[in-house]
């Protein structure tokens, strides 16, 4: 911690005891699932400053702006360029491109999915694409299941690339610190070969089985890509804006600048331009369906999250837990690692990565010293990474976007059920901690 806070718990309880038993209360919530995350998360900062184990200023402390900042100027960003049609025209030229073979389809929607998670985020990638393959797979004929599980997974792997992929990699950059080109240098190289190890195995398990006949497939062959593009100068203008963005969080060090003003100028930049051309009373109705479009439900869970994982931070728990696995791996940062990587990928599966991650990451940052100071742990956080992001892809439960596409596809009368999509995911979710495992060996230990 960079600054000395004395919590006065009620009752003169222990800290670290009362921070441990309201975190657990939290991830219970938030596992069982029957009240939105974002009240439980809420409550939580509740509990934190009631008990006494934070006062409201120093609650404060623990929100990190800027990943809140990055998240939401993102939104902005997708909500406005979504109107113009970009994303349902990539999804119909790819499948176009296969030439309407299921097989093809099947291996450039995850193609697709995993590029566009690692440019904008999975949620957001897989709210888009959903919807388009829902619609070919109807066209086809061929069942959409083998589609959206192969969406789910491409999703959480191309978002684990970038920093702005998936919301674990968000907090990671911001709290520990790695620029953009960080994730892209440490993280893309292995993504690359396990997007590859896993459209394989897709294709084994259900690209080889799917048929359509010539009729369905010639009304695919049939749709004009180019008439998903509803609005060409809103087109250009995002795509233009977007680039911009995420030029800026390539250079962002030597611009001096953090992600999130970057991602909230870029937003700023983009409303301004869709709104030019409207009046006034438009313009008002107009920004209010932007910010609709934010996902606060997420926003405030992380709010919620940062204070509570604070709060932990400090009771104790997580210098306790920190010196305990520095003594368990005897300090051998290879270990360490492996331990990290495994354990993230396992709970990862079991709990929301994001909650995972928020309390795992000031307990490595606690270990710093163990390790010969930040810069030496840095292999730690790629370990993280690599175990949470793509750890989430063991269960339903394991990461945001399998979650959403779970109700886009019940909504549309598509069974996703738990134990079926675990039978399937988690035996290629532990293939993919293992590619992960030998590149961390070979790179860094």
């Amino acid at each position: 911690m960079q600054h000395a806070f004395t919590p006065n718990v009620l009752f003169g309880l222990n800290p670290m005891w009362v921070s441990t038993i309201l975190l657990v209360c939290v991830y219970a919530a938030i596992i069982w699932d029957k009240i939105n995350r974002a009240i439980i998360a809420l409550l939580g900062i509740a509990a934190m400053i009631f008990s006494g184990l934070l006062t409201q200023e120093e609650a404060m402390r623990g929100v990190d702006v800027n990943t809140i900042g990055l998240l939401t100027g993102m939104m902005i960003l997708v909500s406005i360029s979504r109107r113009s049609g970009m994303f349902q025209f990539v999804a119909i030229w790819a499948a176009q491109i296969a030439k309407a073979k299921p097989a093809g389809i099947l291996l450039l929607l995850s193609i697709a999915t995993a590029v566009l998670s690692a440019l904008l985020d999975n949620v957001t990638t897989v709210l888009l694409v959903v919807p388009v393959t829902l619609h070919i797979c109807e066209e086809l004929g061929v069942p959409p299941y083998p589609f959206l599980f192969a969406e789910v997974l491409a999703s959480n792997i191309g978002g684990t690339a970038t920093l702005i992929g998936d919301p674990p990699n968000i907090l990671i950059g911001s709290l520990a610190g790695l620029s953009f080109n960080a994730f892209v240098v440490h993280l893309t190289p292995v993504i690359i070969v396990v997007m590859a190890a896993q459209a394989l195995t897709t294709h084994l398990v259900w690209g080889r089985q799917l048929r359509s006949t010539p009729e369905h497939q010639a009304r695919v062959m049939a749709m004009r890509a180019i008439e998903a593009i509803e609005d060409w100068a809103l087109l250009k203008q995002s795509a233009a804006v977007i680039s911009a963005v995420i030029l800026g969080f390539i250079f962002a060090r030597q611009l001096r600048q953090e992600p999130a003003t970057i991602a909230m100028a870029g937003a700023a930049v983009l409303m301004l331009l869709d709104n030019w051309r409207h009046h006034s009373e438009k313009q008002a109705e107009n920004v209010h369906r932007t910010f609709t479009d934010v996902e606060w439900i997420t926003i405030f869970f992380f709010v919620g999250l940062f204070v509570v994982v604070h709060g932990v931070e400090v009771g104790g728990l997580l210098q306790m837990l920190a010196g305990k696995l520095v003594e368990a791996t005897g300090g051998d940062m290879a270990r360490t690692g492996y331990v990290i990587l495994w354990a993230s990928a396992i709970l990862s599966a079991i709990v929301d990565n994001i909650p995972f991650v928020a309390t795992m990451i000031p307990l490595i940052k606690s270990m710093a010293p163990a390790f010969g100071g930040e810069a030496a742990i840095e292999p730690l956080w790629w370990c993280l990474s690599l175990g949470a992001c793509l750890g989430g892809n063991g269960t339903l439960i394991g990461a945001s976007a399998n979650l959403t596409v779970a109700g886009l596809a019940e909504r549309s009368g598509v069974p996703f059920k738990f134990s079926t999509y675990t039978f399937y995911a988690f035996p290629m979710m532990l293939m993919s901690v293992a590619i992960s495992h030998v590149y961390v060996w070979l790179r860094y230990f």
